[in-house]
C-alpha cells in the first residue's frame, strides 16, 4: 500500500503475473488515491503453502481474495482495476460485495475465451485444449512460445522477454491450474449484474481478448464506458503506460 487519499485504487495483475506489472501505471496516481498492490495467489510473494486446489478452481476463489484483501484496511467506494483475467475476478468481487468499489476499470476483459454460437471469444474450444495440454506437457517452452505472442510488439522484444520471464517464474502446478480456470471461465451471465461505474480498455490489437470481446463486454455491462486504445498486443499496461494512465485518469477525473 501507497500514495494518499480518500479513496483506493487496487491494481489487479493477470495470469502468470505480478504486481510488479503495474510498476509503470500505479505510480500515476499516488498523489491522489491510496494503491494498492497485490500479488495473486500462486504469483510473485504470495504465500504458496495457502494455496487450495479446491478454492481456486473457480474465479470466486480468487475474487474471495480480492473482498477479505479489501476488508481489512477497510476500503470502501474504490475503484479496481484489472487486468486480463482480473477483470473477471473484478467484476465478482464487485457483484459479491456491492459496497468495495464504485467503479471498476477492466484492461483487456474477456468474459469467456471459447467461441460459442453467435460469440466469438477469439479461440475455438478445441484450440483452448490444445492450449492446455501444451502448458501441461512443458511449462518452459509453453511460456517461452505463448509470452511473445501475447505481449505482441515484436519490434519490441524486451516486453515478450519481461512476460516470458514472468511466466517461468510462476510455480508450474499451480499455473497449470489457474490456466484451466482463465481459460474455460464462463462469465458473461455476471456482466449484467455489474452496478458499479465501468470502463473498458481495449487494444486495438489482442490476440487473447480481441476488440470484439471487449465490445461484447461493453454492451452487456449496462452503462459501461468503452475505450479503444492505439496500443497493441494484450498489456498496455507495460506496452504503452502513459496511453493508459490518460485513459484511466480521463474516466475517473469523469467519475468525480
Amino acid at each position: 500500500m501507497s500514495g494518499s487519499g480518500s479513496k483506493a485504487l487496487i491494481f489487479a495483475h493477470g495470469f502468470g503475473c505480478d504486481q510488479n506489472m503495474w510498476r509503470f501505471v500505479a505510480p500515476a496516481f499516488a498523489d491522489c488515491y491510496r494503491i494498492v498492490l497485490f500479488d495473486h495467489m500462486g504469483a510473485g510473494g504470495s504465500d504458496l503453502s495457502a494455496y487450495s486446489p479446491e478454492k481456486y478452481s473457480s474465479l470466486d476463489g480468487y475474487a474471495d481474495d480480492v473482498i477479505e484483501l479489501c476488508r481489512e484496511p477497510e476500503i470502501q467506494g474504490g475503484t479496481f482495476v484489472g487486468h486480463s483475467v482480473s477483470a473477471m475476478i473484478g467484476v465478482l468481487a464487485a457483484k459479491k460485495a456491492r459496497d468495495l468499489f464504485d467503479t471498476l476499470v477492466l484492461v483487456g476483459p474477456s468474459p469467456r475465451y471459447i467461441d460459442d454460437d453467435d460469440y466469438v471469444g477469439g479461440f475455438s474450444e478445441g484450440q483452448i485444449h490444445e492450449l492446455l495440454e501444451f502448458l501441461d506437457s512443458n511449462h518452459m517452452g509453453w511460456s517461452r512460445a505463448m509470452a511473445p505472442v501475447i505481449m505482441g510488439n515484436p519490434d519490441r522484444p524486451e516486453l515478450g522477454e519481461e512476460l516470458t520471464n514472468s511466466f517461468c517464474r510462476t510455480d508450474p502446478e499451480i499455473a497449470k491450474r489457474f490456466a484451466r480456470t482463465t481459460f474455460l471461465s464462463d462469465n458473461r451471465a455476471d456482466l449484467a449484474g455489474v452496478r458499479a461505474r465501468s470502463l473498458i480498455l481495449q487494444c486495438s490489437e489482442d490476440v487473447i481478448a480481441p476488440p470484439c470481446v471487449g465490445e461484447y463486454v461493453h454492451r452487456a455491462i449496462p452503462g459501461s464506458e468503452f475505450v479503444l486504445l492505439r496500443a497493441t498486443g494484450h498489456c498496455p499496461n507495460l506496452s504503452a503506460p502513459e496511453e493508459t494512465i490518460t485513459a484511466i485518469k480521463a474516466f475517473l477525473s469523469h467519475a468525480a
